[in-house]
Order: C-alpha cells, then structure tokens, then sequence
C-alpha cells in the first residue's frame, strides 16, 4: 500500500478543507492516509483578535501535528499553504526548514512530492507560492507531481493552475469553491497513481 501524508498550515480554514479533500481522495484511491497541519507560530494574543482565525484552531484541535516521522513513513507527500507575498506561510517553511537532518542522511530521496495553495484574491502569488515550494523539493531529491492539464477539470472555472490546486477565499473562512475541491482530488488521485507506479518500477530494477 502506498502511504500518504497530506501536511498543510491553514489559518482560517481555506487550506483546510483542500487537505481534507486531498486526503480523503487518496484514501479512496487506496492509500494509507495522515493527515497533519504545521506547528502554529503566531502569539495567541494575534489569534484571539481574529474571529475567524480563532474559530478554525478551535475546530482543527484534534488534528496531529507533523513530524519528520510523518515524512520518513510517506511515500508520497501533498504540502498545502496559504500565500504570504507570494510566498509559502512562515509555519509551513518553519517545518520545512527541521529537515535538514534526514535531507542529509537522503531520507528525502525520491519521495514523491505536490502542493496546493489558497489566496485571498486573484492573481495574489498562487504559481509563485508553489514555484518557492518546488525550490526546497528539488535540494531533496524528491519527484514533484504537479496536476498540469491531465484532467478536464483543470479547464473548470476557478482552476486552470497546472502547479497545483489553488482557491480563491475573498478573504472569507472556509471558502473553497466546488471546482478547486474536485481540482484538488484529482492532484491527490495523481500523486497516488504515480507513487505507485513508481514504487511498482523501483521493485523491478
């Protein structure tokens, strides 16, 4: 069986609901599933004044931290993150950046690897957010599986992102059009089929 971790930092809810989804695509194309959202950095003090902010945590409580357990387990690996100037969250690069040790020991080798944005408005840094995210797969040797335009519902209004999945929130909380959910399971479903082909052709070499 192929394992899955979908790994992602939310604040409001956004990216939230395109990991679930992702998570729940690949389970349903027969993986095993963990699902797991990045160590919050902000204060609480920064939290708290945020209705929406405050609710989500509230609600995602249950949900397991990542570790670097979680990526040595994965044989496939779906990174999830809101944009901030174009750029992936600080929580998200925070854990990206505690894997210097098993990068070096090649833990990360061939680990198959696709990312999924959400910004506030159109044209706010989504290619540009998974461009960055690409940047740290790369020195990890990974196998980046972008959805390009290998679906029809790629070419359904709102997506159209061949990089990876990506919502527009118009700055409301959960807020993910029916269209980037479907884009979103069908990456999933990709990143599933690929791995295991993958895996299927490193057995055989």
């Amino acid at each position: 069986m192929t394992n899955v971790a979908v790994i992602y930092y939310s604040s409001t809810g956004n990216v939230h609901r395109l990991a679930q989804a992702a998570a729940d695509a690949a389970e349903k194309a027969g993986a095993e599933v963990r699902l797991r959202k990045v160590a919050e950095l902000a204060p609480e003090s920064a939290i708290a004044q945020n209705e929406a902010w405050s609710a989500h945590a509230a609600a995602t409580a249950d949900v397991a931290e990542a570790t670097l357990d979680d990526l040595q387990w994965a044989d496939a690996v779906l990174f999830g993150t809101p944009t901030r100037f174009g750029l992936p969250a600080a929580q998200l690069k925070q854990f990206l950046d505690t894997t210097g040790g098993i990068w070096f020991e090649g833990k990360l080798v061939n680990k198959v690897v696709s990312s999924f944005t959400s910004t506030s408005s159109d044209h706010g840094g989504q290619e540009s957010t998974l461009l960055a995210l690409n940047n740290t797969f790369y020195h990890w040797g990974a196998i980046i599986v972008p959805p390009g335009f290998a679906d029809p519902v790629q070419f359904e209004p709102g997506n159209g992102n061949p990089y990876g999945a990506s919502s527009v929130s118009g700055n409301q909380p959960d807020n993910v059009d029916p269209n980037n959910l479907a884009s979103i399971e069908f990456q999933a479903r990709r990143t599933v089929a690929i791995t295991n082909a993958l895996k299927r052709g490193f057995q055989t070499v």
